[in-house]
């Protein structure tokens, strides 16, 4: 009966809050409960795509494009990036936002992300149908009333103008990695020799 339906909501919600997935993920996932969740809707797509920027904001105080643009750095060892895939830093890295983000930014977003997970398991509690319009209404309150900075501007920057001169910076930092690297490797073969050379002499003469 409809109990059930809220006993498997808090469930859900639970599963949601104790999963290993990156904050965005655990959003998506929450929305998704929504009784009246499409992701094939294109609102449904624009509205995830715009919490990620008000919550980006709340704690960075500037929206994807801005962080990306103000933080990436080919004179950085890692090009800015605090995280990326694998051993070497990639193009898809670099045009990632959260790739930018220090562990005490990443811990105040989990944190907002746990304050939607418990709003959603209160209104299951209580047996309060959760849709995405709650969402839609509720989303600004919550970043506002815990005192965080509320988005309610366009970007300074836009997602173009941040992939066009961040990938331009990015062969930058590339073609100086791979000229760092190739040095790199031939004094690695230079001491190899001479390591070589330094053995030969030391044995004695058949």
């Amino acid at each position: 009966g409809r109990p059930d339906h809220f006993d498997e909501m808090l469930a859900r919600i639970r599963d949601i809050r104790a999963s290993e997935k990156r904050f965005y993920q655990k959003v998506r996932d929450l929305f998704a409960l929504s009784s009246d969740y499409d992701k094939t809707d294109k609102a449904t797509q624009q509205f995830f795509a715009t919490v990620q920027n008000v919550l980006l904001y709340a704690v960075t105080r500037k929206t994807a494009a801005e962080l990306i643009t103000a933080r990436a750095n080919p004179a950085d060892p890692h090009f800015g990036l605090l995280a990326w895939k694998g051993g070497t830093v990639r193009k898809a890295d670099i045009l990632v936002a959260k790739n930018y983000l220090t562990e005490d930014e990443i811990d105040t977003l989990n944190r907002l992300v746990v304050i939607f997970l418990e709003t959603a398991e209160l209104r299951a509690k209580s047996r309060q149908e959760t849709r995405m319009s709650f969402w839609k209404q509720n989303v600004d309150q919550i970043i506002t009333a815990n005192g965080f900075p509320l988005l309610t501007r366009a970007g300074a920057i836009s997602h173009e103008h941040m992939q066009s001169t961040t990938s331009a910076l990015y062969l930058d930092y590339d073609q100086r990695r791979k000229q760092q690297e190739a040095l790199e490797a031939d004094q690695q073969d230079e001491a190899e020799l001479k390591a070589l050379e330094t053995k030969l002499k030391g044995r004695p003469k058949q």
